[in-house]
């Protein structure tokens, strides 16, 4: 007889996302990963904005691939809760939840009844969670965020790119939208933070992340040296600022990554190198040695490494327990032994019929481990089993409110 699958953390608590695109469905997937019944709600017709974000979208659906990568384990439901009937069904089901997420601009729900006072007023232990590109007050709290804005305005790209008068010089966002991501993991962690507090006390409470504040509050090492030194760190490409070598490398045949953060380490990469006189040279001995002669360092390193192949280079490497690797594309690390022994790709049911394979979670908990419960749900899929059981609605009550349009 197979064993069933153990509980997870927040098994029995019910979430409501009210969110779209990326910082707040990835939080409520994180939550629905780790146990959390969600109840996503998405505006009738075709759901999601993400949904429509491609190419590439999933064969036979109009769902974007990017959307498949942020929205397992929940339930969708079809609502409209602009229409006073339909912001009545909510409070039904808000009424039983334990959490709710939204990422609307600051102030829209208050002004369907669906504020935080409003909604603490019909069930005092819900922890409510807003995401916003700015925050809920000070000058910039009416605009819009999006993950490149938030880049920009916190100093992120600035330090990212290749320096002034170099080729491709510039400032550079990061390839994938790390404010909606870290801004993700943020409301998780308020969320997870406020229902501790509810368990202590009885009492839920409102929480708030931003996208700019999220990542203005990453900066530490960029706003550390303004704000303690008076020095702008500057672009310097793959190259760190504070350690030499760290940064890419070409061998005869691909280019991979070299990082060393400590004297040691480089001892043993000058021998890994053939050239263990390095370590003894005045210019390289220590670490602001190396960052002082960092171009004669590294042009040296490169005549050196251009000799050989990656792989055989990687394998050097490593056995001098240098920190090395190669630079993997998405193809790559789904073929990477490493990946297929941890698991790192998952299959799981799509709403068309097919299945989608998608990142795993990187939470691993041993008595309380994430489970893949629910596929990718086509738009206001789970409407009916979600209002008869959260809502406690009758197949009469349904069905009117069907005919009305708010369904």
């Amino acid at each position: 007889m197979s064993k069933l699958p153990k509980p997870g953390a927040l098994t029995g608590l019910c979430v409501i996302d009210l969110t779209r695109v990326v910082a707040g469905p990835l939080c409520a997937q994180m939550l629905g990963d780790l146990g959390a019944e969600i109840v996503k709600l998405e505006r009738q017709g075709n759901g999601d904005d993400l949904r429509a974000l491609g190419p590439p979208f999933v064969a036979g659906s109009d769902d974007s691939t990017y959307f498949t990568s942020l929205n397992r384990n929940k339930r969708s439901l079809s609502l409209d809760f602009t229409q006073v009937e339909g912001a009545a069904i909510l409070k039904r089901i808000v009424a039983k939840a334990d959490v709710l997420i939204e990422n609307f601009r600051t102030g829209t729900l208050a002004r369907y009844g669906l504020g935080y006072e409003d909604l603490r007023a019909i069930n005092p232990r819900l922890v409510y969670c807003s995401v916003t590109g700015f925050g809920q007050d000070g000058p910039y709290a009416h605009r819009s965020g999006y993950d490149f804005v938030a880049q920009a305005m916190a100093g992120l790209m600035e330090v990212t790119g290749e320096a002034d008068g170099k080729p491709g010089g510039g400032p550079q966002r990061v390839g994938v939208p790390v404010a909606d991501m870290f801004t993700g993991f943020a409301a998780t962690v308020s969320i997870l933070a406020a229902l501790r507090h509810r368990d202590q006390t009885g009492e839920g409470q409102y929480c708030e992340v931003s996208l700019y504040e999220t990542m203005v509050s990453l900066m530490q090492a960029p706003m550390a040296s303004w704000l303690n030194a008076g020095k702008l760190m500057q672009r310097t490409g793959n190259d760190a600022v504070v350690a030499v070598p760290y940064g890419v490398f070409q061998g005869s045949d691909a280019k991979f990554v070299i990082g060393v953060l400590n004297d040691r380490e480089f001892v043993r990469l000058a021998a890994a190198l053939g050239h263990p006189a390095w370590a003894e040279d005045e210019r390289f001995r220590r670490a602001r040695d190396r960052a002082a002669n960092r171009d004669l360092l590294l042009g040296m390193m490169h005549d050196v490494l251009r000799q050989r192949p990656r792989a055989e280079w990687l394998a050097i490497l490593e056995d001098a327990k240098i920190t090395s690797g190669p630079i993997n594309t998405a193809a790559d690390v789904e073929a990477d032994p490493h990946a297929k022994a941890r698991g790192l790709i998952v299959e799981i049911p799509h709403h068309a019929g097919g299945r989608v394979r998608v990142p795993a979670s990187p939470l691993r908990l041993a008595a309380t481990p994430v489970a893949y419960r629910y596929g990718i749900p086509a738009p206001g899929e789970h409407t009916d089993a979600v209002l008869r059981e959260f809502a406690e609605m009758t197949e009469e009550e349904i069905a009117a409110a069907r005919a009305a349009g708010v369904l």
